[in-house]
Formats: structure tokens, C-alpha cells, sequence
């Protein structure tokens, strides 16, 4: 049944493409895929809205969710959602697909598609639906996410630059100036190769960065501000309310798909000011007596909870609050498992107050920051979200900065919601809070 729905909204998703000949940014990697592709969606969508931009309408469109793969790629692409077991659904699709292919309709000149890889062969196939003429890949890191399931890393690196090689001689190929692995793909594309990053040299670069953070009437605010330099031009860029040096990279490889479709810096800069980090990507978010979450839940890999708790380090607080990490299991890192939790519990001892694991492999982030000499009384293990969350609540003190990281099986966004201070807000501003997982 799988197989057979997957071939047919192949044919359909190819067909689409072929009658309207949208132009393609596709999204590739394993850190910053989503955040990226809503930062080229808020840039290109400023230029080419029409009806909001919706998954189902304006001149830009992106895959909503997490449409990355075989089966939400081909949905994406022609604006549906998935229909999960209900046949009839499936045909209704089916039916709204054949008009689209027998009518002129309405379609996105724009589409902005994050192509995601968990085992070999994945790129392949979703490039056999369609052919980018613009590829953004944003970070591979050195212990990527996903790595179980392919030989190493080096076998997950060739598989997303198969996103770079297959792209046109007159499109961009979009690269991680600062992730040797992305920028190497520059040797493996036809397309002119556009990199952006924080080191000279970076075609699109950001300098002078810094964070922000305040409590204005218990209300916690700030964001990051940076300057962006691309062929000469020098421009100022505000992010409110985001955080994290991934969501500068967001912000760059916007910049260079705005540059790529012919927008000036200035005009991408203002596009980005309405830029909104997607739920579960180091959101602010008020918690329970007076504190403030860093809401990072959606995902971990050993990069992305690095970069976490550096954000965490980076922020300052009054004297007697405590910044406390919650770290849930890093998953589907194969091998490299014990060691990844390791060093996560060497840098979590040297920025946290107090340290939460949740999960069997977390349990390694613990063990190291114990052995390092972190106090014990401020260790505390739960084997799953739920306890981890009540017990959280517990010994939460007016102030406190608490980071929550963890893998999306691990549900650490369960922990938000126990101690955010608006939890009828959960749907709203937490991830994962679609019927199927909350089920």
C-alpha cells in the first residue's frame, strides 16, 4: 500500500512540476534544515506573496511540518496534507491533483522544499521528483544526525551532495562557507556556488553579532543582531526573539537565496525582521514562577545541543538565577552514542547550574559531568519526559534560565508545556502538537 501511494504521488508531484515549471530552492543537511527554509520563505514571501503564502496558496510556497520525505515531499509540492489512513482522503487528493494537471490553476511561482535523508538512496529519490535550480545546504557537523542508518559520515555527506551536484549550470549552489564538509560540494556542482557563513571569505557574511536578553515586566525579550556584508554592501539585520548562531545561518542562507533571486540586501534585511523562529528552535518562552525557557525541543544532534548550551552560556543573568539544562537522548547516532553524550556533559558542567537528563543515552551526559567534579545533589535522571517535567516544576526558582534539548522521539517539548506559563498556548508555541503525535 505504502509503495503504491508513494508511486502514485510521484507521478503526480512530477506532473505538477512539469506543467508549471516552478522555480525550486530545495534545503538539504542536518542542522538548520527547517530553520532555513522559514527564513527563505519570510525573505522570498515579502517579494512573491499573494493570499498570504500559504502551504495552499500565494505565489511562494514550503513544506509544512516535517514534509520531507518520500511521501510529504510529493504533498508538499501540491499543497495537501497528509491523509493518514482514511482512503477516502487519499482519493479526494488524488482528485484535486487531476485538476490541477487539467486546468490552469493557480499555482506558487516559488516552491521552497527541505529535502531530508535518513538512509542512503533518500536525495536520490526526491531529486528524481524534482531538480532544484537553487540548493541551500546548511550544516553536516561532525557527528551528523541520522548517521545510523549510513556507513559513516562521509557516506551521509556524498548523499547530501547529491542535492549540489544535480543542480543547473545557471542556478546557485547555496553552501555552509564554515562546515569544510559543505563547502567541498562547491568542486561536486555545474551552479554558480554562493557560500555564507561567519569566516572571511563567505560570499554572504555576518560580523559584529551580538545577543540581547531582558525581562521587561516579567515579560523575557531580546534576539540577535548582526551586520551583512555581500558584494560590498554592508547591511544591519535584527532578529527578535531568536536565538542561537544556527538561526544567523538561517538568516544568511535566506540572504543568499534573496541575492540569488535578484533582491537587494536592504529589501531581504527588512524581510527578515518579521522573521519568526519555528516552534521548538531556541524560542523564549515564560515559564512558571517568573522563570524563562529556552525551548530547543524540536530536534538534537551532537552539533545542535553544542550550540544549545552555548546560547545558554552566552546569556546573563541576575545574580542568584540559575541556568539550568534539561538534555534528553540524542538518537540515531549509532557508534558514536556514548562518546557524543560524553562531551555534551563536559560543556553542560562548565555552563549549567543545574543539569536534567532524560533517557538511558542521557544518562552518559550525567555520568561525565559527575565524574568532572559537577555536585551530584545537582544531577537528576529521569527515564522518560513526564517524570522529568513534574519533578522540573519542583525545584524551579524565580529566575531560573532552563534550557530544553532532546531528540524529537524523547518529547521534551512535554517538559515545556509542564512548566511554561501559558500552557493553553501549547499548540501555538510548542512543536509536535499535531493530532498524530499527540495521540
Amino acid at each position: 500500500m505504502n509503495f503504491i501511494l508513494r508511486y502514485i504521488l510521484k507521478l503526480f508531484a512530477k506532473a505538477v512540476i512539469w506543467k508549471y515549471q516552478p522555480t525550486v530552492v530545495g534545503i538539504t543537511g542536518n542542522v538548520g534544515k527547517s530553520s532555513s527554509k522559514e527564513a527563505i520563505f519570510a525573505v522570498v514571501n515579502s517579494r512573491f506573496s499573494a493570499g498570504g503564502g500559504s502551504a495552499v496558496g500565494g505565489k511562494a510556497r514550503r513544506n509544512l511540518k516535517n514534509y520531507n520525505n518520500e511521501i510529504g515531499l510529493p504533498l508538499a509540492i501540491l499543497g495537501e496534507e497528509s491523509a493518514g489512513k482514511n482512503i477516502f482522503k487519499w482519493l479526494a487528493i488524488f482528485l484535486r491533483a487531476s485538476r490541477l494537471l487539467a486546468f490552469r490553476l493557480s499555482y506558487p511561482e516559488i516552491l521552497i522544499l527541505e529535502m531530508g535523508a535518513d538512509k542512503p538512496g533518500d536525495i536520490g529519490y526526491l531529486l528524481s521528483i524534482v531538480r532544484p535550480k537553487i540548493g541551500v545546504v546548511t550544516a553536516i557537523g561532525e557527528i551528523p544526525a541520522h548517521v545510523e542508518f549510513f556507513a559513516g559520515p562521509e557516506e551521509l555527506a556524498l548523499e547530501k551532495s547529491k542535492l549540489a551536484a544535480a543542480l543547473p549550470a545557471d542556478g546557485f549552489a547555496i553552501l555552509n562557507f564554515d562546515d569544510d564538509t559543505v563547502l567541498a560540494m562547491k568542486n561536486k556542482t555545474k551552479a554558480h556556488p554562493l557560500t555564507f557563513g561567519l569566516g572571511e571569505g563567505a560570499s554572504v557574511r555576518a560580523t559584529d553579532i551580538h545577543l540581547s536578553f531582558r525581562r521587561e515586566d516579567g515579560e523575557p525579550s531580546g534576539g540577535l543582531s548582526f551586520k551583512v556584508s555581500h558584494k560590498g554592501s554592508i547591511v544591519p539585520v535584527r532578529l527578535a526573539n531568536v536565538f542561537g548562531k544556527h538561526q544567523i545561518y538561517a538568516a544568511l542562507a535566506a540572504l543568499a537565496v534573496g541575492s540569488a533571486l535578484n533582491m537587494n540586501l536592504v529589501e531581504i534585511s527588512q524581510a527578515l525582521a518579521g522573521y519568526k523562529s519555528p516552534p521548538g528552535r531556541l524560542n523564549l518562552l515564560k515559564g512558571i514562577k517568573n522563570t524563562v525557557i529556552l525551548d530547543d525541543t524540536y530536534n538534537a544532534s551532537p552539533m545542535a545541543a553544542r550550540a544549545a548550551l552555548e546560547t545558554l552560556g552566552e546569556i546573563s543573568l541576575e545574580s542568584q538565577a540559575r541556568k539550568i539544562a534539561v538534555l534528553g537522548d540524542m538518537l540515531e547516532i549509532g557508534k558514536y552514542t556514548i562518546g557524543a553524550h560524553q562531551e555534551i556533559g563536559r560543556i553542560a558542567r562548565k555552563i549549567a547550574d543545574v543539569i536534567f537528563t532524560v533517557g538511558p543515552r542521557a544518562k552518559f551526559i550525567a555520568e561525565e559531568a559527575e565524574e568532572l567534579g559537577f555536585p551530584k545533589d545537582k544531577i537528576f535522571r529521569f527515564d522518560d519526559s513526564a517524570a522529568a517535567g513534574k519533578e522540573l516544576q519542583k525545584i524551579l526558582q524565580e529566575g531560573d534560565l532552563i534550557l530544553v534539548k532532546g531528540s524529537q522521539s524523547m518529547r521534551m517539548e512535554k517538559i515545556v508545556e509542564e512548566i511554561m506559563a501559558e500552557p493553553l498556548r501549547a499548540k501555538e508555541l510548542l512543536a509536535r502538537q499535531g493530532e498524530e503525535w499527540k495521540n
